[in-house]
């Protein structure tokens, strides 16, 4: 069921439900952050990996702080200046925050979105939520409600209406080793901004074998038709003209123009009959670096 009630949304929470929510960067699959049975329930909808950490949301940075041992300054400056927003931390996390959530790392990844709906719906629990992206496992992460009830239909009772979200990328998550902030997954919010507040930051292997973070593996937000990144579309087209093709980007656009949309276009052309949909890297600057990031990990086997 797709709704605005929020008493709906908070009274499936508060018995263990997992609901469909809305933030400003995709929608997400939403459970108790305290209740193991709710967790268990995302892993298995999503059909996503126990080894594959979640993010814990929350309404304000105190409520935050109760559930991490140490707050770095650099990424407190972070938070002080993207929260509620597109960021998440990366923060040794307290006891209280189980380690199912974490895939059993001593971090978790928390983060404040910027969503009125979502905000007032944390502000009215007494727990936090996780929630990763309300999609089955490396699939297109939604950026509608619509779309979540596609994917998931009655396996989850409820999807609250947020609208389209606003920002349509996941959230950059940033944690801090060796006094460097650290890039563990690119989002929303680009590398420029970041640098404006904390200086240089290091960008971590995007796919490594042990997932510290969210959105670290090689092959995810990927549609069913096949999906190439090419270097030269018209060349292409030239090769292969027996085929049906799509041409989703040809690298000459606008990176932060594009971005909001760029999971509903991919999502639409996907249900439109290709036989293969092809793209070219945009510049790689701005939110460029995290678009050519989803686009590798779409195209990868």
């Amino acid at each position: 069921m797709i709704t605005q009630d929020l008493s709906i949304a908070l009274k499936h929470l508060r018995q263990g439900d997992v609901i469909g929510m809305p933030t400003e960067t995709v929608y997400g699959l939403a459970g108790n952050a305290f209740d193991v049975n709710a967790i268990q329930k995302i892993y298995t909808i999503k059909q996503r990996p126990a080894t594959n950490p979640l993010i814990v949301h929350v309404g304000s940075i105190q409520q935050a702080e109760t559930f991490v041992k140490e707050f770095p300054e650099p990424l407190r400056q972070l938070a002080q200046t993207f929260w509620p927003g597109p960021l998440t931390l990366l923060l040794k996390k307290s006891d209280r925050i189980p380690d199912v959530v974490t895939a059993g790392s001593d971090r978790v990844a928390i983060r404040i979105p910027n969503h009125p709906l979502t905000i007032e719906l944390l502000n009215q629990l007494d727990f936090p939520l996780v929630a990763p992206s309300a999609n089955p496992y490396t699939r297109i992460s939604p950026t509608n409600a619509q779309q979540v009830d596609l994917y998931f239909g009655d396996q989850i009772p409820v999807v609250l209406d947020g609208g389209t979200c606003e920002k349509g990328l996941e959230s950059t998550i940033v944690g801090w080793e060796e006094d460097q902030a650290v890039v563990y997954r690119l989002g929303a919010l680009s590398i420029e901004q970041l640098e404006s507040i904390v200086g240089t930051v290091r960008i971590r292997n995007q796919c490594e074998k042990v997932l510290l973070a969210p959105g670290m593996t090689k092959k995810h937000y990927s549609p069913n038709t096949p999906f190439l990144v090419v270097e030269n579309v018209i060349e292409y087209l030239q090769q292969h003209p027996e085929k049906h093709t799509g041409i989703f980007l040809t690298g000459n656009e606008d990176p932060d123009q594009i971005a909001p949309g760029f999971y509903a276009r991919l999502q639409e052309m996907d249900e439109m009959g290709f036989d293969v949909l092809i793209a070219s890297y945009l510049p790689n600057k701005g939110l460029g670096k995290t678009l050519n990031d989803r686009m590798r990990r779409a195209s990868s086997k």
